[in-house]
C-alpha cells in the first residue's frame, strides 16, 4: 500500500533512510514534508514502512528527488509502484516533464526508470562523490533523465 506520509513519520521515515541509503538528509525530508509544493510517498507492507520517494511540483515540471527501498524489499516492485505514484502525482499537478538524476552506476535504479519510460537527456561529469568502500576511486557521473506526461 502507498499512502502520502506528513510530519507525524518523519521517523519512521528517517530510520528507512538509514537502511535504504538514497542519499537524502534528514533535513530535506523534514523540508519535503512541511511542504505544499512536495509529496512523500511511502510503500508499507504488513504496517511497516519500507520504501519511499519524494517529488517535488515545479512551475512546469515535476523532480524526483528521492527515492529508497528497504534493501530486502529490493526487486520486490516496491520501486516501480512508488514510480507510478510519483507519474500519476506529476501528472495531477499537470506537470509538463518528470526529471531526475541518478549516479552512472546505478544501473538497477536506471533500469527501472527505463522501464518506466524515462530517457537521458545529460551527464553531470564527476558529480557525485565517490561512496565510503570506494573512497580512493574519482567522483562518478549523475545522469540527468526525463519523461514527457
Amino acid at each position: 500500500m502507498i499512502t502520502e506520509l506528513n510530519v507525524e513519520h518523519l521517523a519512521l521515515l528517517i530510520a528507512l533512510e538509514h537502511r535504504a541509503q538514497s542519499g537524502t538528509s534528514e533535513t530535506q525530508m523534514l523540508a519535503a514534508l512541511g511542504s505544499q509544493d512536495s509529496c512523500v510517498l511511502g510503500w508499507w507492507q504488513d504496517e511497516q514502512l519500507l520504501g519511499y520517494a519524494i517529488v517535488a511540483r515545479l512551475p512546469f515540471e515535476a523532480e524526483l528527488q528521492a527515492i529508497g527501498v528497504h534493501p530486502e524489499q529490493r526487486r520486490s516492485g516496491a520501486g516501480r509502484a512508488l514510480m507510478e505514484v510519483v507519474l500519476s502525482t506529476a501528472r495531477g499537478w499537470l506537470s509538463e516533464r518528470l526529471l531526475l538524476e541518478v549516479r552512472a552506476g546505478n544501473l538497477s535504479a536506471i533500469r527501472l526508470y527505463q522501464r518506466c519510460g524515462f530517457s537521458e537527456d545529460g551527464r553531470r561529469k564527476g558529480y557525485y562523490p565517490p561512496l565510503p568502500p570506494q573512497a580512493a576511486a574519482g567522483r562518478e557521473d549523475a545522469l540527468l533523465m526525463s519523461q514527457v506526461l
